[in-house]
């Protein structure tokens, strides 16, 4: 078995915003109120002429730069996302014709905000067993077109955003980045309490359904929040104990950007200080698979995430899916 690292990292968000002075001209709320309950001040909104490949485009460019890697050096692409271009191609191979990277593996992934987490999980499989050395993983989302901007509970969490991770074979004895262990979980039975009733076979998108805004996203909010606590932190804890590490030996946890309450639930129930939490969740609310790895590259970027660091990912998405991935930087 080989060894996998992350070797280079990379984000993009939109310039616009959609603040939640904005949201208050929509819908019966304020910025005091979404402020406490989700801690995000404004979420990012993708201009009309950007898909979500186009914001994948820059975040793997940024990545692929940092890794000192060409697309063409790519042996797969795995993209990660719930609002892709089209229903098909995949994303991901609209992806490599924009990336130039030739011949290489490209294939969608669906676990909503576990996506990325789900990806790394992947592509670390594939390197440690040799079929692969250098994978590109990407968390991509376009949701504000799937928002429904009259109803309050859903429209001031969802923003758009992207971030994308390199692993590639670790072949340095001398170096001990790794990937220790991933943790995937799924619940089916609880997959009406987040979910997007019309676009799919059994209920097709319509002009009539588009009116009711079936196509947009539905959400039991306290429910998902009792789940969402409980599934990361039964993974998280699952990592550490599989590694036997404790939490003094994580320099930094960086969870799913769902919402402040759930990110101080969690840690609290992991007995994790908020000091070495990265919560990036303010400027950018909630993009799904994207989130986890742009609060990553943020935090590398900005120097708080350094080689040598053990790292704890978690996340939980609609399905429901969790997962953790615990990793030396």
């Amino acid at each position: 078995m080989f060894r996998s690292k992350i070797t280079g990292t990379g984000h993009y968000l939109p310039e616009d915003k959609i603040t939640n002075h904005d949201l208050a001209k929509m819908v019966d709320t304020n910025h005091e109120w979404i402020v406490e309950r989700t801690g995000i001040h404004a979420r990012r909104n993708a201009k009309p002429d950007q898909a979500t490949s186009d914001l994948a485009l820059i975040a793997a460019k940024q990545a692929l730069e940092a890794a000192n890697l060409r697309a063409t050096d790519l042996d797969m692409i795995i993209f990660g996302s719930i609002t892709p271009d089209y229903i098909m191609p995949s994303t991901a191979c609209i992806l490599q014709e924009k990336l130039g990277a030739g011949n290489c593996v490209a294939f969608d992934l669906i676990a909503a905000c576990s996506g990325f987490i789900y990806g790394l999980a992947t592509a670390d499989m594939y390197i440690k067993t040799g079929n692969k050395k250098n994978i590109l993983v990407i968390g991509a989302e376009v949701l504000h077109n799937y928002v429904d901007y009259t109803d309050r509970g859903t429209c001031i969490l969802f923003g758009d955003g992207a971030g994308a991770a390199i692993v590639s074979r670790n072949e340095d004895d001398n170096d001990k980045s790794e990937i220790y262990s991933h943790h995937l979980y799924s619940d089916g039975s609880l997959n009406k309490l987040l979910y997007v009733p019309d676009g799919g076979s059994v209920s097709p998108m319509t002009k009539d359904s588009i009116d009711q805004r079936l196509n947009a996203v539905k959400m039991n909010g306290r429910e998902i929040f009792k789940h969402a606590v409980r599934a990361m932190s039964k993974c998280s804890t699952e990592a550490l104990e599989a590694n036997s590490m404790s939490a003094d030996d994580v320099s930094w946890v960086i969870p799913h950007q769902a919402n402040t309450r759930i990110i101080e639930a969690t840690a609290k129930h992991m007995k994790f200080p908020m000091d070495r939490v990265v919560v990036e969740i303010e400027e950018m609310g909630n993009t799904s698979a994207a989130t986890i790895a742009v609060a990553m590259d943020k935090a590398i970027k900005d120097g708080r995430v350094k080689r040598g660091q053990n790292i704890l990912l978690t996340a939980f998405g609609a399905g429901l899916t969790s997962g953790s991935l615990l990793f030396k930087y």
